[in-house]
């Protein structure tokens, strides 16, 4: 199982990217997704960066932005100790 960190710049502040979301979260490995900041997520996949990718572009428009990252188990920032909780616990374990 790999964490993948998704994130996103989508232009079209009318579209509904409702679909974006749930295919984040359907490729997510037992539910195990993190979406505390508004245009990241952090995700548990056993999909493939590539195959992650792939199943994210259908989702938006073509002059949407998408970074799709493999993350490793090193971290630092500024977050409320719940979300360091559930990193630790659900994503990072």
């Amino acid at each position: 199982m790999t964490s993948y960190l998704i994130s996103y710049d989508l232009k079209n502040k009318d579209k509904n990217y409702e679909s974006l979301y749930g295919k984040i979260k359907e490729i997510s490995y037992d539910n195990a997704w993190w979406h505390y900041l508004d245009s990241t997520w952090i995700i548990k996949s056993d999909l493939s960066l590539s195959e992650i990718t792939s199943n994210l572009t259908s989702t938006i428009d073509k002059n949407d932005c998408l970074l799709v990252i493999e993350v490793k188990n090193t971290y630092n920032g500024w977050l409320p100790k719940d979300a360091w909780d559930y990193l630790r616990d659900r994503i990072f374990s």
